[in-house]
């Protein structure tokens, strides 16, 4: 009897056979572009953040150009074309460690400006440390006409995933092949990774935290702070892809316009005081999760700061809160605080689930706020797996917005509500020197007759 169970299903997109780097980038950018020239609803989904309106797209991958006396190849090419527009972008990407370089995506901006094109969408496993920054420097000049465009390929996953999954693909054939994209892009052999490194300055960066001889001279310090952006931003796009929505940073204004500024706050805390904190905005949460991580009691901190209710008792107040965390774990640490109060009263939700007075240091204080934090172990190893860093951090967002995030709602006062004739007390006298000429609804019957 013949052992089916063994066999292999054949795929769209196998990803046997890929022997070298080459032959894996070449896949990979075939394999991207056919989809997206096949799935209109991903097309768009994929061009619409770079300036494309919507439209019937095209895809071609390795078009050779002449660019002076050389001849240089794109990995690809997208064009989307609706009636008299067009819209056109060069495609370079690099899978598994590969990184992009300065030099061939000039040549690359050269021609776009050449041949009228739009844009230079570059595609790599490099996450940088902002939204709309690109992990390779170029002479900025050559952006007066081309637009450059950078995307991480968890990044290109995460549209495919919310497209297919959330937002829903109308024909059920093109649904399945961008289904076969995703299975293809996550597996291990695509070089399409996830974050899997915080850098060759890591571990020394760690010792010298620990030691306390941390500088903010130190060139690693800087490299270190853009990678813990960096995943930071992976984190964000793995949570929305769960959740099926847009997980982003929440930066200041400040932080937004001028990247070197969030870096430089980054650099200070980590030598002052050997932590580095984000925090990340996800839709219709009750606020944002702030993440700090302690390099130095080796911890992560996750936490949602909550406004009380506006009205009733202290008591009354954390019962609103307590009766929201029925299902989050014993171990998370509740604080409240008070009008006027810079400290607040912290104990873990275990102890306040027995006696919730525990948060009311003085009765005759309103709660105004109560912050919900979860404590988890920080690893120290700088790739990917058991104890290391990058998971510990990206758990720790996960299990805090699952436990308790996801379960918190803001206060709302009940709407106020009509009483009924049986709840209304009716004066039978009334002072005749006080009574009106006329009649209105506050008049009895009495005072009528």
């Amino acid at each position: 009897m013949v052992d089916e169970l063994s066999w292999s299903v054949a795929r769209l997109i196998p990803t046997s056979g890929i022997n070298g780097a080459d032959e894996q980038e070449r896949r990979a950018t075939s394999a991207l572009l056919a989809v997206v020239s096949s799935v209109k609803e991903f097309a768009r989904t994929l061009t619409a953040p770079l300036g494309a309106k919507a439209g019937s797209a095209e895809a071609y991958i390795e078009v050779p150009f002449d660019l002076g006396d050389k001849r240089v190849f794109p990995d690809g090419l997208i064009r989307i074309r609706r009636g008299s527009y067009t819209w056109t972008a060069l495609v370079e990407v690099k899978t598994g460690d590969n990184v992009l370089v300065t030099e061939q995506l000039e040549n690359y901006l050269d021609v776009a400006r050449e041949h009228g094109y739009d844009a230079l969408l570059t595609i790599s496993n490099e996450i940088p440390p902002a939204i709309g920054m690109h992990p390779t420097p170029v002479d900025r000049r050559k952006l007066r006409k081309v637009a450059l465009h950078h995307m991480s390929w968890s990044e290109v996953v995460t549209h495919a995933v919310m497209q297919k999954e959330h937002r829903g693909v109308a024909d059920p054939d093109q649904a399945w092949i961008l289904g076969e994209l995703i299975r293809y892009l996550e597996h291990p052999k695509s070089g399409a990774m996830s974050f899997n490194d915080m850098g060759p300055n890591w571990v020394t960066t760690r010792e010298a935290v620990a030691a306390g001889t941390l500088r903010a001279s130190d060139k690693t310090v800087a490299e270190v702070a853009g990678r813990f952006d960096a995943l930071i931003r992976f984190a964000c796009l793995r949570l929305g892809r769960r959740l099926g929505t847009e997980v982003t940073p929440a930066l200041s204004r400040q932080h937004r316009t001028e990247p070197t500024a969030r870096t430089s706050s980054l650099v200070a805390s980590l030598t002052q005081t050997g932590t580095m904190s984000a925090s990340i905005r996800i839709p219709n949460a009750i606020a944002t999760l702030e993440v700090l991580v302690d390099l130095r009691a080796n911890k992560i901190i996750c936490h949602f700061d909550v406004d009380a209710p506006n009205e009733g008792r202290p008591a009354t107040r954390v019962n609103w809160l307590l009766r929201q965390l029925k299902e989050a774990p014993d171990s998370v640490r509740v604080e409240a605080f008070s009008a006027r109060s810079k400290s607040g009263a912290a104990e873990l939700l275990r102890d306040v689930r027995e006696a919730p007075l525990k948060l009311v240091t003085d009765p005759t204080k309103e709660i105004r706020s109560f912050r919900v934090a979860q404590i988890h172990a920080l690893g120290s190893k700088r790739g990917v797996g058991r104890g290391s860093f990058i998971d510990s951090v990206i758990d720790a967002i996960d299990a805090t917005y699952g436990e308790v995030g996801q379960s918190l709602k803001a206060w709302s006062a009940a709407p106020p509500r009509l009483r009924s004739e049986g709840e209304v007390i009716v004066e039978t006298e009334i002072d005749s020197s006080l009574a009106s000429n006329a009649l209105s609804s506050q008049d009895s019957e009495l005072a009528a007759d």
